[in-house]
């Protein structure tokens, strides 16, 4: 039996306001989904995501991080720059002291003086001294003189002992130039040592020296070697 035209509009009428719902309603899910999260993906980017702050660290998103506060904590030299001027003070007064003296020098009261500048033990006793036996007699009868200059030429080693309780220490290579002059004749030699200075109850004070380079020993600066 065929429906009346009418109502045959008025169901496909009713069908189409159906589907247009279901268009409507998809959509409206659709785009709320998308906006939640591209929501969640930008709250949580700004605090996951590190950025590079200026010194190269890891920086939150107002641009300071962890790494910018740990560089605000400096590690203290072991020995500062007034200090190491006090340690090179000493090394050169006792290594051009130690080259200065002439023939009418006395043993007991040339070395006092040099000896405050060291740690004043056996071992710098020792190496605080004039030439003996036949070098001084020669000395003396030349009537010599010998006038030292030292200069600091780099450091070699600053060490902090925190086991052994030694204290500060500082190597330094340090150069010296004697000029002497013996039966009217001037002769001019340089050698490199390495001095080796330490803490003393707030004073730094020679613990000893070695020669640097034993092609350096004796070299005669007028003979250009």
């Amino acid at each position: 039996m065929d429906l009346p035209a009418e109502n045959k509009r008025t169901g496909l009428l009713a069908l189409g306001v159906l589907g247009f719902l279901l268009i409507a309603v998809l959509t409206v899910f659709t785009v709320f989904d998308g906006d939640d999260g591209g929501d969640g993906g930008d709250a949580e980017g700004d605090s996951v995501t590190p950025t590079a702050g200026p010194d190269g660290g890891d920086a939150g998103s107002d641009g300071e991080g962890a790494a910018g506060e740990g560089s605000n904590t400096a590690v203290a030299p072991i020995v500062s720059a007034s200090e190491a001027v006090q340690a090179h003070t000493a090394m050169v007064q006792y290594m051009a002291g130690l080259t200065t003296y002439d023939h009418t020098s006395s043993a007991a009261t040339w070395s006092v003086p040099l000896l405050r500048l060291t740690t004043n033990d056996a071992l710098m006793k020792a190496a605080t001294a004039l030439p003996t036996g036949k070098e001084w007699a020669i000395c003396q009868a030349e009537e010599c003189s010998s006038k030292g200059e030292a200069v600091v030429v780099r450091d070699a080693l600053v060490s902090d002992d925190l086991v052994r309780d030694s204290g500060r220490s500082m190597s330094t290579l340090v150069k010296v130039t004697a000029t002497r002059t013996a039966d009217g004749q001037t002769t001019t030699e340089s050698n490199q040592w390495l001095v080796t200075v330490k803490e003393d109850g707030g004073e730094w004070v020679v613990s000893g020296f070695d020669v640097f380079g034993l092609g350096d020993v004796g070299a005669s600066d007028d003979s250009g070697v």
